[in-house]
């Protein structure tokens, strides 16, 4: 996993220059296609970290939502792409994935020279460079967490992708996150299913404690405070020990007590050999869409 910004020199507004084929997407204006949330949090990212707002177009068609973008980032939002995407090295696919083909159609006469970054679950490498004209492709697989700075996002690279370009992607994402790059396109569809979907399986376990812990008697509020800073510390703890998460469950549990018999419960409902199959079922459905 590696971590890079982009250069100081790339921070300024490009806007009005004439960009040749070949050029560096790291310093090149960049284009978002659609404006929803995962694309205003990686906006949001690059604009805390300098870039210029007129070195990056927006095309969204909402006018609710172009008209946030623009109030928010001072970026340039548009309802339709135009030739002004011509001037962007590098092109952010953020839009529904049912849509992106749609979406796509006036797009390419103007993006075919630039790096196409997708964040859309489920359309192939193999779409994105059709679709657009050109076969440098990364795709990549983020979280919601990264709304708040605290998300994972997994790439992947097509052969085409020079490793300037992958440092570029690696900054794009660095607000928003952590990252690690997969040699595999299909193993996305196993990421979908551990991080891409995994928030979710997070939010209802902290479902079911603040139901107990209601029902044991505490507030709501009580419970909930309990389960998040649980799940955040528990986490935190993880992420900072050289010992394997099995490891520091051991440690938790002492013979006869409060957390075995929680645990032996959980045994005894197949707990665990439900949420492993939970996952390999997200990870086929991330292939049924991917087709």
């Amino acid at each position: 996993m590696r971590e890079a910004t982009l250069p100081r020199a790339c921070l300024d507004t490009l806007d009005g220059m004439e960009i040749p084929p070949g050029r560096d997407a790291s310093c090149d204006g960049i284009a978002f296609i659609g404006g929803g949330n995962m694309a205003s949090a990686l906006i949001g990212g690059l604009r805390r970290g300098g870039r210029a707002p007129e070195s990056i177009v927006v095309v969204e068609p909402v006018p609710a939502q172009r008209a946030r973008l623009a109030a928010d980032f001072g970026v340039q939002a548009q309802e339709a792409a135009d030739a002004r995407l011509a001037a962007a090295g590098m092109v952010v696919w953020a839009v529904k994935p049912q849509r992106f083909g749609e979406a796509a159609a006036p797009c390419a006469p103007f993006v075919h020279d630039a790096l196409q970054v997708s964040v859309m679950a489920g359309v192939r490498s193999d779409a994105i460079a059709q679709a657009s004209g050109s076969t440098r492709v990364v795709r990549s697989m983020p979280n919601t967490p990264a709304l708040i700075g605290r998300g994972i996002a997994a790439l992947f690279a097509r052969a085409g992708v020079e490793a300037a370009e992958r440092a570029a992607v690696e900054a794009l994402f660095a607000p928003t996150g952590a990252s690690l790059w997969v040699e595999r396109e299909a193993d996305l569809d196993a990421v979908t299913a551990l991080s891409g979907s995994g928030p979710a399986y997070v939010f209802l376990f902290i479902e079911a404690m603040v139901q107990a812990g209601v029902e044991m008697g505490l507030e709501p509020a009580q419970a909930r405070r309990l389960a998040e800073h649980t799940f955040a510390g528990a986490a935190a703890l993880s992420m900072q020990s050289a010992d394997a998460p099995e490891v520091l469950r051991q440690r938790v549990t002492s013979p006869g007590g409060t957390t075995q018999a929680a645990l032996d419960s959980l045994q005894a409902d197949g707990v665990k050999a439900a949420f492993v199959r939970a996952l390999h079922a997200a990870r086929r459905r991330a292939e049924e869409l991917g087709r």
